[in-house]
């Protein structure tokens, strides 16, 4: 499943762009709400619909789940992927995330097929039904191979025209919803460094000309909205900043990465860690598992106390009736800040589990069961750091 921090910038919109009414399209994004609801809350035993909420002041209406699709070439095949996504915009998912640099892992080999199978499936759908958000590589040393001519990546305007221009042609279509900054061109600890090293620091590109850059597509009908992955508040705040001074793409309600980071804790060791846990240490079946799969993956979760964080988690659902999933995707639905969590599967059975618990879970989350998650919360505030 996806679980990196997301934030929504921008919308500047031509005006004949290839989503007005006239043609198809629609756009979107997820991570941070407003107070707009579409549906009566779920209770513990009434199945509803998906609830839907506002992007800020945005025109943006997205579901409460957006399909995370990282899996996708690697993982899932073309025809599971497909069948993955009729089913989760059968059952009221609107949104999907991809990158340049999909599947995980990264790979040369597998690169883009994440996207080839998703424009395979856009043909038989009407593109204004579906808010395709995707992401821009940030700085790195070892993916030149994203770029015709490149030893290194960057986030200016060459690499950002160049990759929007390829995900395009990738996905089929003629406009993407909603494009963000996978990870900064900054030197950012990330991805399990988790603290400042002041030898790494290098010269970036200005904030301004990452912004310029994405008003260019903008007003070319390209791109609707812009949007930063990964990113620190600081940041956030710079690129808000920015916007306000130089009159750019502005900011759409952006929520501090702590805010977030306690989501994405939660949402990645309660749930994807949690589930992992329960199959590969309880019932020994989850051979699928992608960290079985790629040995050395994501190793903060198997060298650290997120174990015994699961533990915890997976007693506290277990003492309120819940399942491991119904216990993290309840917690994250509910977040005053998210718009939408980004969930993902490698199967439909999966998928169907993580609706589910987003429509059959008491809403909100009782509060004994709230105070249990604070309470594991405080003594596991990041575990894969310990």
């Amino acid at each position: 499943m996806a679980s990196c921090p997301t934030a929504f910038l921008c919308n500047h919109a031509a005006t004949a762009a290839p989503w007005s009414s006239s043609r198809t399209g629609t756009r979107r994004s997820f991570c941070r709400r407003s107070s707009v609801k579409a549906t009566i809350n779920a209770k513990l035993d009434q199945k509803t619909s998906l609830q839907y909420n506002k992007l800020g002041d945005s025109d943006l209406v997205i579901s409460e789940i957006t399909l995370g699709t990282m899996t996708f070439g690697e993982q899932n095949t073309e025809k599971e992927a497909h069948e993955i996504l009729s089913y989760a915009f059968e059952n009221g998912i609107n949104a999907l995330d991809t990158a340049e640099a999909y599947p995980i892992p990264m790979k040369k080999e597998t690169q883009g097929s994440t996207d080839r199978f998703i424009s395979s499936w856009l043909k038989s759908q009407p593109r204004d039904k579906v808010i395709l958000a995707t992401k821009v590589a940030g700085y790195s040393e070892m993916m030149s191979h994203l770029r015709d001519n490149a030893t290194v990546l960057r986030v200016d305007a060459a690499n950002i025209k160049e990759s929007v221009e390829k995900s395009l042609k990738r996905l089929g279509t003629d406009y993407i919803d909603l494009i963000q900054i996978h990870w900064p061109d900054r030197y950012v600890p990330l991805f399990g460094v988790y603290s400042y090293d002041f030898s790494k620091w290098r010269p970036s590109v200005p904030f301004v000309e990452q912004l310029k850059a994405f008003q260019e597509l903008i007003d070319d009908g390209k791109v609707r909205y812009i949007g930063v992955s990964n990113e620190t508040s600081y940041g956030v705040m710079e690129f808000v900043h920015a916007a306000k001074v130089e009159g750019l793409p502005k900011d759409r309600h952006l929520p501090p990465k702590k805010l977030q980071h306690w989501l994405t804790g939660l949402f990645s060791t309660g749930w994807w860690i949690s589930y992992w846990k329960v199959h590969r240490y309880q019932f020994r079946s989850c051979k699928k598992g992608r960290l079985n799969l790629f040995p050395g993956y994501m190793e903060r979760y198997n060298k650290s106390v997120a174990r015994e964080a699961t533990i915890k988690y997976i007693e506290t659902a277990k003492k309120h009736g819940l399942t491991p999933v119904q216990l993290a995707l309840g917690f994250a639905r509910d977040r005053p800040f998210v718009t939408s969590s980004i969930v993902g599967a490698t199967s439909v059975n999966q998928l169907k589990e993580d609706i589910d618990a987003f429509l059959l879970t008491e809403r909100p989350l009782p509060p004994e069961v709230v105070a249990d998650i604070e309470d594991i919360f405080k003594r596991y505030k990041d575990p894969t750091i310990l």
